[in-house]
Protein backbone atom coordinates (compact mmCIF):
# COMPACT_ATOMS: atom_id res chain seq x y z
CA UNK A 1 0.00 0.00 0.00
CA UNK A 2 1.32 3.43 -0.86
CA UNK A 3 2.57 5.56 1.98
CA UNK A 4 0.31 8.43 3.07
CA UNK A 5 0.94 11.61 1.13
CA UNK A 6 1.67 13.56 4.32
CA UNK A 7 4.68 11.36 5.12
CA UNK A 8 6.13 11.68 1.65
CA UNK A 9 5.59 15.41 1.27
CA UNK A 10 8.39 17.86 2.02
CA UNK A 11 8.19 19.94 5.17
CA UNK A 12 5.76 22.82 4.74
CA UNK A 13 6.95 26.40 4.86
CA UNK A 14 5.87 28.46 7.88
CA UNK A 15 2.25 29.57 7.55
CA UNK A 16 1.77 33.14 6.37
CA UNK A 17 0.10 35.13 9.17
CA UNK A 18 -3.47 36.18 8.44
CA UNK A 19 -4.92 39.65 8.81
CA UNK A 20 -8.69 39.27 9.13
CA UNK A 21 -11.06 42.12 8.33
CA UNK A 22 -14.57 41.70 9.74
CA UNK A 23 -16.76 44.47 8.42
CA UNK A 24 -19.88 45.56 6.59
CA UNK A 25 -20.51 47.09 3.15
CA UNK A 26 -17.85 49.76 3.67
CA UNK A 27 -15.24 46.99 3.64
CA UNK A 28 -17.07 44.54 1.35
CA UNK A 29 -16.63 46.55 -1.87
CA UNK A 30 -20.34 47.33 -2.12
CA UNK A 31 -21.17 48.88 -5.49
CA UNK A 32 -17.59 48.93 -6.79
CA UNK A 33 -15.48 46.49 -8.80
CA UNK A 34 -13.89 43.58 -6.98
CA UNK A 35 -10.32 44.30 -6.02
CA UNK A 36 -10.78 48.08 -5.75
CA UNK A 37 -11.85 48.38 -2.10
CA UNK A 38 -9.64 49.54 0.74
CA UNK A 39 -9.10 45.98 2.01
CA UNK A 40 -7.77 44.89 -1.38
CA UNK A 41 -5.58 47.99 -1.44
CA UNK A 42 -4.33 47.04 2.00
CA UNK A 43 -3.12 43.69 0.72
CA UNK A 44 -1.27 45.47 -2.09
CA UNK A 45 0.28 47.94 0.36
CA UNK A 46 1.47 45.16 2.64
CA UNK A 47 3.17 43.37 -0.24
CA UNK A 48 4.73 46.61 -1.48
CA UNK A 49 6.12 47.43 1.96
CA UNK A 50 7.47 43.95 2.54
CA UNK A 51 4.94 42.63 5.04
CA UNK A 52 4.18 38.95 4.65
CA UNK A 53 0.50 38.89 5.62
CA UNK A 54 -2.41 37.23 3.88
CA UNK A 55 -5.47 39.46 4.10
CA UNK A 56 -8.83 37.72 4.50
CA UNK A 57 -11.79 39.99 3.86
CA UNK A 58 -14.71 38.49 5.79
CA UNK A 59 -16.90 41.56 5.39
CA UNK A 60 -20.55 41.22 4.37
CA UNK A 61 -22.81 44.07 3.28
CA UNK A 62 -25.59 44.69 5.77
CA UNK A 63 -23.90 42.96 8.69
CA UNK A 64 -24.58 44.22 12.18
CA UNK A 65 -22.39 43.63 15.21
CA UNK A 66 -24.66 40.69 16.12
CA UNK A 67 -24.00 39.16 12.70
CA UNK A 68 -20.27 39.71 13.15
CA UNK A 69 -20.30 38.16 16.61
CA UNK A 70 -22.14 35.11 15.25
CA UNK A 71 -19.61 34.63 12.44
CA UNK A 72 -16.40 35.46 14.27
CA UNK A 73 -15.78 32.19 16.20
CA UNK A 74 -15.75 30.13 13.01
CA UNK A 75 -13.48 32.66 11.29
CA UNK A 76 -11.04 32.64 14.20
CA UNK A 77 -10.99 28.85 14.20
CA UNK A 78 -10.48 28.60 10.45
CA UNK A 79 -7.91 31.34 9.86
CA UNK A 80 -6.26 31.81 13.29
CA UNK A 81 -5.55 35.45 12.40
CA UNK A 82 -2.55 37.25 13.82
CA UNK A 83 -4.52 40.50 13.50
CA UNK A 84 -8.28 41.05 13.53
CA UNK A 85 -9.71 44.35 12.27
CA UNK A 86 -13.31 45.01 13.34
CA UNK A 87 -15.31 47.47 11.22
CA UNK A 88 -18.91 47.06 12.31
CA UNK A 89 -21.63 49.11 13.95
CA UNK A 90 -23.04 51.41 11.28
CA UNK A 91 -25.89 49.02 10.42
CA UNK A 92 -26.78 48.74 14.10
CA UNK A 93 -27.47 52.47 14.14
CA UNK A 94 -29.38 52.39 10.86
CA UNK A 95 -31.64 49.65 12.27
CA UNK A 96 -32.15 51.32 15.62
CA UNK A 97 -30.41 48.60 17.61
CA UNK A 98 -29.79 49.70 21.22
CA UNK A 99 -26.31 51.09 21.82
CA UNK A 100 -25.92 48.78 24.79
CA UNK A 101 -26.21 45.72 22.54
CA UNK A 102 -23.84 47.16 19.95
CA UNK A 103 -21.29 47.92 22.65
CA UNK A 104 -21.60 44.46 24.18
CA UNK A 105 -21.16 42.79 20.81
CA UNK A 106 -18.05 44.84 20.03
CA UNK A 107 -16.54 44.05 23.42
CA UNK A 108 -17.34 40.36 23.00
CA UNK A 109 -15.70 40.31 19.56
CA UNK A 110 -12.58 41.91 20.97
CA UNK A 111 -12.49 39.34 23.77
CA UNK A 112 -13.02 36.44 21.37
CA UNK A 113 -10.23 37.61 19.07
CA UNK A 114 -7.82 38.13 21.95
CA UNK A 115 -8.70 34.72 23.38
CA UNK A 116 -7.65 33.35 19.98
CA UNK A 117 -4.31 35.18 20.41
CA UNK A 118 -5.12 37.76 17.76
CA UNK A 119 -4.12 41.41 18.00
CA UNK A 120 -7.18 43.63 17.54
CA UNK A 121 -7.90 46.90 15.81
CA UNK A 122 -11.23 48.73 16.01
CA UNK A 123 -12.55 51.08 13.36
CA UNK A 124 -15.11 53.66 14.45
CA UNK A 125 -17.93 55.27 12.53
CA UNK A 126 -20.06 58.39 12.53
CA UNK A 127 -23.70 58.46 11.51
CA UNK A 128 -25.69 61.26 9.84
CA UNK A 129 -26.84 64.10 12.13
CA UNK A 130 -30.50 63.43 11.38
CA UNK A 131 -30.39 60.76 14.10
CA UNK A 132 -30.16 63.57 16.64
CA UNK A 133 -27.05 65.13 18.20
CA UNK A 134 -27.26 63.14 21.43
CA UNK A 135 -27.50 59.72 19.83
CA UNK A 136 -25.00 60.64 17.13
CA UNK A 137 -22.34 61.63 19.65
CA UNK A 138 -23.01 58.72 21.98
CA UNK A 139 -22.68 56.34 19.04
CA UNK A 140 -19.38 57.85 17.91
CA UNK A 141 -17.94 58.06 21.43
CA UNK A 142 -18.81 54.42 22.10
CA UNK A 143 -16.02 53.23 19.81
CA UNK A 144 -13.43 55.44 21.44
CA UNK A 145 -14.47 54.33 24.92
CA UNK A 146 -14.12 50.67 23.97
CA UNK A 147 -10.76 51.26 22.33
CA UNK A 148 -9.45 53.14 25.36
CA UNK A 149 -10.72 50.62 27.89
CA UNK A 150 -9.38 47.66 25.91
CA UNK A 151 -6.20 49.43 24.77
CA UNK A 152 -6.92 48.74 21.13
CA UNK A 153 -5.39 50.03 17.95
CA UNK A 154 -8.06 52.47 16.82
CA UNK A 155 -9.18 54.49 13.83
CA UNK A 156 -11.92 56.86 15.03
CA UNK A 157 -13.70 57.39 11.71
CA UNK A 158 -13.20 55.30 8.57
CA UNK A 159 -14.58 58.04 6.32
CA UNK A 160 -12.51 60.88 7.80
CA UNK A 161 -11.63 63.44 5.14
CA UNK A 162 -14.26 62.32 2.62
CA UNK A 163 -17.55 62.50 4.54
CA UNK A 164 -19.65 65.22 2.96
CA UNK A 165 -17.82 65.08 -0.38
CA UNK A 166 -20.64 64.03 -2.67
CA UNK A 167 -18.23 63.52 -5.57
CA UNK A 168 -16.57 60.63 -3.72
CA UNK A 169 -19.76 58.69 -2.97
CA UNK A 170 -22.15 56.54 -4.90
CA UNK A 171 -25.68 57.77 -5.61
CA UNK A 172 -26.86 56.63 -2.17
CA UNK A 173 -24.35 59.03 -0.58
CA UNK A 174 -23.48 56.29 1.90
CA UNK A 175 -20.97 54.11 0.09
CA UNK A 176 -17.67 55.52 -1.23
CA UNK A 177 -16.69 55.15 -4.86
CA UNK A 178 -13.59 53.22 -5.90
CA UNK A 179 -11.68 56.51 -6.25
CA UNK A 180 -12.27 57.17 -2.54
CA UNK A 181 -10.91 53.84 -1.29
CA UNK A 182 -7.28 55.05 -0.92
CA UNK A 183 -8.56 57.64 1.57
CA UNK A 184 -10.06 54.86 3.69
CA UNK A 185 -6.79 52.97 3.65
CA UNK A 186 -4.88 56.09 4.68
CA UNK A 187 -7.22 56.47 7.64
CA UNK A 188 -6.66 52.87 8.73
CA UNK A 189 -2.92 52.60 8.16
CA UNK A 190 -1.48 54.75 11.02
CA UNK A 191 -3.22 52.66 13.69
CA UNK A 192 -2.69 49.34 11.93
CA UNK A 193 1.01 49.79 11.16
CA UNK A 194 2.29 49.25 14.75
CA UNK A 195 0.52 45.88 14.89
CA UNK A 196 2.36 44.54 11.85
CA UNK A 197 5.82 44.23 13.35
CA UNK A 198 8.88 44.36 11.16
CA UNK A 199 8.69 43.74 7.40
CA UNK A 200 9.54 40.14 6.57
CA UNK A 201 11.13 41.02 3.25
CA UNK A 202 13.89 43.49 2.50
CA UNK A 203 12.88 45.98 -0.15
CA UNK A 204 15.45 46.47 -2.89
CA UNK A 205 16.55 50.04 -3.39
CA UNK A 206 16.68 51.01 -7.04
CA UNK A 207 20.10 52.07 -8.23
Amino acid sequence: MAAPLASAAPAQAPRTPVLLVLGDSLSAEYGIARGTGWVALLQQALIKDGFDYSVVNASISGDTTSDGMARLPALLSRYRPAITVIELGANDALRGIPLSLTERNLRDMVSAARHARSRVMLIGMRIPPNYGPDYTERFFNMFGAIAKAQRLAYTPFLLEGIAGRRDLFQEDQMHPLAVAQPYLLRNVWPALRPLLGKPRATKQIAQ
